[in-house]
């Protein structure tokens, strides 16, 4: 019996005294695709961690890790430092942070070939031209000389894939490799990653919280739950037959939407977006060359009524955020005009009404990015009281926001801690309970939900909804997950190149959509009945004589 490529027996980490991992075990065959999923905090990441050995210096551990049959608990930080890059190769979920903004993508994708190999300058820089080929990067679009802000979030998560695997590495990790990206761009790096498995015969552990994805993907599954394995299985019995509770649990929140979408009671518009256009300037070619302008948002006229969920959606670089930060009154306008409730709040030439601005709040995509650490919930949940004319003070703020706290599903207490003493979910909900707080009537949510895991998206959403059929609030919710739009919105806007192609209710834009880019969304988002029906017919045509 051949040994597997990756063998993980009864690995136990700790970081200090707290426990992390608990009597991990599983193996991966040279060209299988192994998926790990589970909770945030359930172990993912750390187990990965471990194997390419890149833990804290309080970490300890225990176990058997071996690669090919080598017993790699036996090496040093120096001999692991030949097997990283070489052996194994890593794909991080935020391409902006593990690229060097100030050196080239050639320069990064040739770097593992110098450390790892006697080639010269030259050859390493003629390897990285080759795998940047390979990963759909061609030389005639995308020389050696480009800098990774130059590309879009698709393209760059390219060059880190190239950057794993320029030495053709037997064993890839993908830890979150998509989570950023909007769907045609996920199905693309993912139809990318699986094709280089099959063609190097190497072994792709891929981490994801998206259980679609992993129908799609995965070979076999493990599900993670407290530091431990609590199901191992081939990804159509674990799919269809889940024995464990949790990994039911998983599947349910993969799957519902939140309970009854409310009955609009009017339909007066609470926002109405008339022509907008946003122009960028560009620099000039030369010093005689005429202006030239870059058009982000190109006449778009949309409206949202009091109490409705509206979806935006489109490709990253569609437009999505432009126009957001135009409705925030964040951006100017070029030409066309906003209202709110009937009243001017934003056009071309002026700046955005200040008394209309409290009617409108956000949530972005990442809630520890959008707070100070050094300040308090109370002073975070607070610092929307500034559009007040008569804000409130004293016991009757820390009333306020106590209620606001409450609204979410957390603490009065939870004003005096810190933000990082909270999970995802938890601070996910602050910044929910901030843009509640002065009672708006409009909430922009800007990818709110991409980043967090099933369970956790599956309690934000029932919670938004909640809030909707109490409060009348209407929601704009931005997202490159259209299975999260078709849950919770009303209607949708499809946006491609600045412009809204389609728009209609939501169930009928996806059981009918009319444009063939829509259809294209709709195809390429991930679905599990669908990806498991797809593997169904793969496995009966091998198995037909």
């Amino acid at each position: 019996m051949s040994k597997p490529l990756l063998a993980v027996e009864h690995l136990d980490l700790s970081i200090g005294d707290r426990p992390v991992l608990r009597d991990v075990g599983l193996t991966l065959e040279a060209g299988e695709v192994l998926g790990i999923v589970g909770e945030s905090g359930s172990g993912k990441s750390m187990t990965a961690n471990a194997i390419m050995q890149l833990l804290p210096e309080t970490a300890q551990w225990t176990g058997s890790i071996r690669l090919d049959g080598k017993a790699l608990e036996g090496y040093d930080e120096a001999r692991m430092c030949t097997v990283r890059g070489r052996e194994i190769g890593m794909v991080f979920q935020e391409p902006m942070t593990a690229l060097n903004p100030v050196r080239t993508i050639g320069d990064q994708v040739a770097e593992t070939v110098r450390i790892h190999t006697d080639a010269s300058r030259r050859e390493a820089r003629d390897i990285a031209r080759e795998t940047l080929n390979r990963v759909g990067l061609p030389e005639e679009r995308f020389s050696l000389d480009r800098y990774p802000h130059d590309l879009s979030g698709g393209q760059r998560q390219r060059v880190v894939i190239a950057m794993a695997i320029v030495l053709k590495p037997k064993l890839l990790i993908a830890d979150e490799p998509t989570t950023a990206l909007d769907v045609t761009t996920q199905a693309n790096i993912l139809a990318l990653l699986k094709r280089l498995v099959a063609e190097d015969g190497a072994g792709l552990v891929l981490i994801t919280h998206d259980l679609a994805v992993m129908a799609g993907m995965a070979d076999r599954i493990v599900v993670m739950r407290n530091g431990a394995i609590v199901e191992d299985g081939r990804t159509q019995t674990l799919f269809t037959t889940p024995h464990h509770p949790h990994t039911k649990a998983l599947l349910e929140a993969s799957t519902s939407a939140p309970a009854g979408k409310r009955q609009l009671e009017t339909s007066a518009e609470i926002l109405t977006v008339s022509g907008v256009v946003r122009d960028y300037a560009l620099p000039r070619r030369s010093l005689f060359s005429p202006a030239a302008s870059f058009c982000a948002v190109d006449h778009v006229s949309m409206a949202l009524r009091r109490g409705e969920n509206v979806g935006l959606v489109g490709e990253s670089g569609c437009g999505k955020s432009t126009l957001v930060r135009t409705i925030l009154g964040l951006d100017p306008l070029t030409t066309g005009s906003i209202e709110i409730g009937g009243l001017p709040f934003h056009a071309a030439g002026s700046k955005p009404d200040q008394a209309l601005r409290r009617k409108v709040q956000v949530v972005f995509q990442d809630p520890y990015a959008s707070f100070d650490p050094r300040h308090r919930v109370a002073r975070l949940i607070g610092e929307p009281f500034h559009l007040l004319a008569d804000a409130p003070r004293g016991k009757q703020r820390r009333e306020r926001i106590a209620a606001a706290l409450a609204d979410v599903g957390l603490q009065p207490d939870d004003a005096e801690r810190y933000i990082h003493e909270f999970s995802g979910g938890e601070r996910q909900r602050i910044a929910i309970a901030r843009a509640l707080i002065i009672e708006p009537e409009i909430i922009v949510l800007d990818e709110a939900v991409s980043a967090l895991d099933v369970s956790i998206r599956s309690r934000i959403l029932d919670l938004l909804a909640d809030l909707s059929r109490r409060r009348s609030i209407a929601y704009l919710f931005v997202s490159h997950d259209l299975s999260v739009v078709r849950a919770i919105t009303d209607r949708i806007y499809v946006m491609q190149a600045g412009r809204i192609i389609e728009e209609g209710e939501t169930e009928r834009v996806f059981a009918e959509p009319r444009h063939a880019y829509t259809r294209s969304l709709i195809a390429a988002t991930p679905d599990i009945e669908r990806e498991l029906a797809k593997s169904r017919r793969k496995a009966e045509r091998a198995a037909t004589p």
